[in-house]
């Protein structure tokens, strides 16, 4: 598997987003398993998840533990796995999702999170989504003693614009790691932060890269380019369209949501697939 860096770590330039194994829809627990591991197995090093993937309000958490509980079965070497977590995003537990970005909060969540992921510090903590109630310094400040406190080795941001994005560079002191925004086909307006990031050399993880679960399957037929593109390189037009954001910037490395084991398969193929400068432009202008 090809490799790229959030920081000063090196992980797969195709990552695998949890939250489809513990939201709606959520296949039971040994699919769940079969599918990390078949993307353990295919070379995937780096996993997304958060303290709010679940369900019922008495689950928090329950993508952590799953992503855990998994990684630490599988039979292979696993030191070189970094599980990235986000706070500061709730589910009551009524399908409703809410936000907080308190300081004190932020504390408590990501102690939580460690908590259930094992280890001495959270490879890679991000605060999940700007609380229109409290400051962005200060939810940022949060996570800046979180970093400074060894808790967590990483620090990002989610769900972010460009004013937060400069403002979290300028609060953790430069060590601003990563940036989750939602980007796919569907979805270009993160644009912007995408080519800040890249500026700033910070890695760009773009979440429903493949444009959610509900649409992921018809991509194809939504954006005709990246099925012309599949068709004449035998592959999926899923596989396409995670080519397209490898090749948008070095740092972008997106994070596919899977629940079977052949979806995440079959993404990691798309590390291999070497866009023409031709088929980029098609793709880029659909």
């Amino acid at each position: 598997m090809k490799t790229r860096r959030i920081a000063d770590v090196e992980v797969s330039a195709i990552g695998l987003g949890g939250m489809p194994m513990s939201i709606e829809g959520r296949p039971d627990e040994a699919r769940s398993i079969a599918t990390i591991h078949a993307a353990l197995d295919a070379g995937v090093t780096f996993f997304d998840t958060a303290d709010a993937y679940h369900l019922h309000a008495d689950e928090v958490g329950h993508n952590e533990s799953l992503i855990a509980k998994a990684v630490a079965r599988w039979g292979g070497d696993t030191s070189g796995v970094l599980i990235a977590t986000k706070g500061g995003h709730l589910r009551p537990g009524d399908g409703s999702w809410n936000v907080d970005g308190r300081p004190e909060y932020l504390k408590e969540a990501a102690k939580a999170s460690l908590a259930r992921l094992g280890g001495d510090a959270i490879g890679l903590y991000q605060f999940h989504r700007p609380d229109p109630n409290v400051p962005y310094e200060d939810s940022v400040g949060a996570i800046r003693e979180l970093l400074d406190e060894g808790i967590i080795r990483l620090a990002g941001i989610s769900n972010a614009d460009p004013a937060q994005i400069e403002l979290a560079q300028n609060i953790l002191g430069g060590r601003l790691a990563s940036v989750q925004n939602q980007f796919s086909p569907a979805f270009r307006s993160s644009e912007t932060e995408l080519v800040l990031a890249d500026r700033l050399g910070v890695a760009f993880l773009p979440w429903s890269p493949l444009g959610g679960i509900r649409s992921a399957a018809a991509l194809g037929d939504r954006f005709a380019p990246f099925q012309t593109v599949a068709d004449a390189r035998g592959v999926s037009p899923q596989v396409v369209a995670l080519a397209w954001h490898l090749a948008k910037s070095p740092h972008v490395i997106p994070i596919p949501g899977a629940s079977r084991p052949e979806s995440i398969r079959d993404s990691a193929t798309a590390v291999d697939l070497q866009l023409t400068a031709e088929e980029f432009s098609s793709l880029d202008a659909a």
